[in-house]
């Protein structure tokens, strides 16, 4: 009988851990990742790369000239560990952590909202 892994607890509340478990070394659940630093909620954009995801980030930005706000938006590439399962549209997670690659420095936490 394989021994099971033992499921981290990644520190951030309202995200639950997954029921799968995976063999990622870059999952925050079941590898040695750490996440630090920003925890970002978005909508997943693009889901086609393997084990990345493009999250499109929108917030508000202040403007001191006209002293009111606009809308701003951003795409953040996120890695996307295999015990986590996400479709374009859904409402994620991310946390911010070491780079894992050129562009990727995020990895999914968990999904909030599904269409």
């Amino acid at each position: 009988m394989p021994k099971q892994k033992a499921v981290k607890n990644v520190g951030i509340p309202g995200v639950e851990p997954p029921s799968k478990i995976c063999d990622d070394p870059y999952c925050p659940y079941h590898g040695n990742i750490r996440v630090r630093g920003l925890v970002i909620t978005g909508e997943v954009v693009k889901a086609r790369a393997k084990n990345m995801v493009v999250v499109k980030h929108e917030y508000l930005y202040y403007v001191k000239k006209f002293k009111r706000y606009e809308k701003r938006s951003k795409k953040i590439h996120a890695h996307l560990p295999g015990c986590i399962e996400v479709q374009e549209g859904d409402i994620v997670v991310i946390g911010e952590t070491r780079p894992i690659s050129k562009t990727v420095k995020f990895v999914v936490l968990g999904v909030k909202k599904r269409p």
